[in-house]
């Protein structure tokens, strides 16, 4: 019903049909691309204008394209399902020979160490680890698209009911791989995927029973329900990942690991010592020296200091340490506090708006800070170094 009135409603307002050039152009507009993810336009012709097309491709072929063959402007239009249906293929396929090495038994663990790596390296921040998800993410992505163009229309595309099930059930199987790929590497935060349109995507072809329960995921992040919740933060994690202990430990330890690494700048010997920790509690965990419910304590515990380090209850800074910017000082500088106070005030009274990255604002600061260490061993390249690190002077 809402359907018929929109077309009388168009009816009544557009008297004029569209014809030869005009209806060209028309057509050549719904395909202009507006982002990743628009690969083509769908055309709802419900005047029966697509009769002249034949004659409007002609004639303006013949005007404004004049010179070029009438074959190079073939195939402006494809049937609708035809073209879902070669696109939803496509799309599987990819997924499918990106997953393609990774090792047998093929359980989820095989495809999480495949794309993460251990959780006691370094690997999850490997540039070539980091591209291969990245290239699951927007392969998946593409694979929901193409399947919602279709979901309602599989035998009209084309497909037996075997295989429409059969394919509904790859696309669940990939679309739970990427999420729990995204929880084991940390690469969760990025909660683009849950904008309106991918939520009501998910719910209407895939899945309904997670998404409210993610978005707890877009205001904290994993570590941050873990430290805020303790064990019911891991309520909203998904459930091949929560049943399974190992992955679920894995989960955060990359979690942990990818939050020290990229922290690491802001202060290198603290988040050195929390790598250390974190490194000796996982092989307490490989080791069985500890039961599940103590090891996820503990690593609640240092995943708090990790994420608040201000808030440990080891906290052995002076109180005039009372930023993150002097702490990280504190730290790396032999816990001189008298060296930290000389070089923060430096740097507050001579900091320039926006000067990181101006060559000359960066070296009247720089000169400033030698200034006030004179008589000190120190490296002022390393002082600024970390300066410039540190968010609190920006």
């Amino acid at each position: 019903l809402m359907f018929k009135k929109l077309i009388l409603s168009q009816k009544k307002t557009r008297t004029r049909m569209m014809a030869d050039h005009n209806l060209f152009q028309a057509i050549c507009r719904v395909n202009r691309l507006d982002g990743d993810s628009k690969d083509y336009g769908y055309i709802v012709d419900y005047k029966d204008l697509f009769k002249s097309l034949g004659k409007a491709i002609k004639d303006y072929t013949a005007e404004a394209f004049e010179g070029y063959d009438e074959e190079d402007v073939e195939g402006l239009l494809k049937d609708r399902l035809e073209k879902a249906k070669e696109d939803l293929d496509t799309a599987l396929e990819a997924v499918k020979a990106l997953c393609e090495p990774v090792p047998a038994p093929r359980d989820m663990n095989d495809y999480h160490r495949y794309f993460c790596g251990e959780s006691n390296t370094d690997s999850i921040n490997d540039p070539e680890k980091e591209a291969l998800r990245l290239t699951l993410y927007k392969s998946v992505a593409k694979l929901l698209r193409c399947y919602a163009n279709v979901a309602n229309e599989m035998q009209e595309a084309g497909y037996t009911a075997e295989r429409a099930d059969k394919i509904k059930k790859d696309v669940i199987f990939y679309e739970k791989l990427r999420d729990e790929i995204k929880f084991r590497s940390a690469d969760q935060l990025d909660m683009k995927r849950f904008e309106p349109a991918m939520r009501q995507l998910l719910d209407l072809y895939i899945r309904a029973d997670d998404s409210e329960l993610l978005m707890d995921f877009e205001d904290l992040g994993l570590l941050e329900l873990i430290i805020d919740k303790g064990e019911d933060g891991l309520d909203a994690v998904p459930e091949g990942l929560k049943n399974d202990e190992d992955a679920m430990a894995e989960t955060i330890e990359n979690n942990v690991r990818k939050t020290i690494i990229d922290e690491n700048p802001v202060n290198p010997k603290y988040y050195n010592q929390m790598s250390e920790l974190l490194d000796e509690l996982i092989e307490l965990r490989r080791q069985k020296a500890l039961e599940y419910q103590e090891y996820l304590e503990k690593i609640r515990s240092l995943a708090n200091r990790v994420v608040r380090p201000e808030s440990g209850s080891d906290n052995r800074y002076p109180a005039s340490m009372n930023t993150q910017a002097k702490r990280a000082l504190y730290d790396n500088f032999d816990d001189n506090e008298e060296l930290v106070i000389k070089i923060d005030r430096a740097i507050m009274q001579t900091k320039k708006a926006d000067w990181l990255g101006d060559r000359f604002k960066e070296r009247e600061l720089a000169n400033a800070i030698r200034q006030a260490v004179e008589g000190f061993d120190i490296d002022i390249a390393a002082i600024m170094e970390l300066v410039k690190a540190q968010p609190g002077y920006h």
